[in-house]
């Protein structure tokens, strides 16, 4: 999000969270990253395992919010063949992918009760038995979670397990919100912006006008690095004069005057019944592998919801009960795009 294993910023409280994290990186202990979206916690995950004993193993990425209900277990813990109905193949889980290295588990609190039991069984006694299967195989895996939830109080209201809770959270890593990092937003504008400049083969990098400057640092950025990041590439790729410093940013690329208005029929308004999910054609019967078949269907669905919603992301995302995150981890997935 900022470089490849490394954070852009020098405010003190980004500072101490990434020391955390690297003195936590020697131990093989659970560490679970705590940050609003677009904080940098898949970062956090990469600085644990590549400074760890483990940089030479995988590290395993899962987004627990990225798949239904009805398949984590199975991409967690695999199956075997003939397990269920399309399960034709014998197939390793996420963990048994990871052993030896590090599995990253975000959006932990989108984790089933169900799914959560047999996690805390794998993080209990160090084995998986795949669905199908009374063998349990030991694993040696390292778990990084992240969320942006919550988890103690999810715990007291009895909709995360207190147990498991307690067993993820060897360290906990609180990473701060943009608004929070006093000094760096500058920083990271300067940045993103030269990266930018160097890509579309500027001469020299010509900085941000006085407003601009002004304008980055008022700003709340709800969407803290990743929308500033967008905000500066954008407003780089759209300036024509090199030799001038940037003088124009819009945070919102939704905004326009144009720009269609969300329109309600009165007999929906009234109504209280979700709306009808698009049907979408798959042949079952012909299911040889039980990822691909997912994949499949999930891209479908995905896609025709983006046509539904004349690719408006946001839309699309609010009607597939999605966040607008989830929708751009599928959408990037899927390699789905306008174009």
């Amino acid at each position: 999000m900022e470089r490849e294993n490394q954070f852009v910023g020098q405010s003190q409280s980004i500072l101490d969270a990434v020391e955390r994290a690297s003195r936590a990186a020697a131990l093989s202990r659970p560490v679970l990253v705590i940050g609003e979206r677009g904080t940098g916690k898949e970062l956090i995950a990469e600085r644990l395992h590549r400074l760890s004993d483990r940089w030479g193993e995988p590290l395993i990425v899962m987004n627990c919010a990225a798949l239904p209900e009805t398949l984590i277990e199975a991409e967690l813990f695999g199956h075997e063949a003939g397990a269920f109905t399309g399960a034709t193949k014998v197939r390793e889980g996420r963990f048994e992918e990871a052993d030896g290295g590090t599995l990253f588990l975000d959006e932990l609190g989108s984790l089933s009760m169900a799914a959560q039991e047999r996690l805390l069984r794998a993080v209990e006694y160090g084995e998986v038995t795949r669905i199908g299967s009374s063998r349990p195989r030991r694993v040696d895996v390292r778990i990084v979670a992240a969320t942006n939830e919550d988890l103690p109080s999810l715990a007291e209201q009895g909709r995360f397990r207190a147990d498991l809770l307690d067993r993820l959270s060897f360290e906990v890593i609180t990473l701060p919100p943009l608004r929070a990092r006093e000094g760096d937003v500058l920083v990271l504008a300067d940045f993103f912006a030269r990266r930018m400049a160097a890509e579309l083969r500027w001469e020299e990098w010509p900085g941000f006008s006085d407003a601009v400057m002004d304008a980055l640092e008022s700003h709340d950025w709800p969407g803290n690095v990743r929308e500033l990041r967008n905000a500066v590439e954008r407003a780089v790729y759209r300036w024509d004069n090199w030799e001038a410093p940037i003088g124009e940013i819009v945070f919102d690329p939704f905004d326009s005057p144009w720009a269609p208005k969300a329109s309600v029929a009165p007999s929906a308004a009234r109504s209280t019944a979700p709306a009808p999910q698009a049907r979408v054609t798959f042949d079952f019967a012909a299911v040889t592998d039980l990822r691909e078949a997912v994949d499949c269907h999930e891209r479908a669905i995905v896609e025709a919801a983006l046509d539904r919603n004349r690719w408006n992301q946001r839309k699309t995302a609010e009607a597939l009960g999605l966040s607008y995150d989830q929708l751009r981890h599928c959408m990037k997935k899927h390699e789905i795009s306008a174009s």
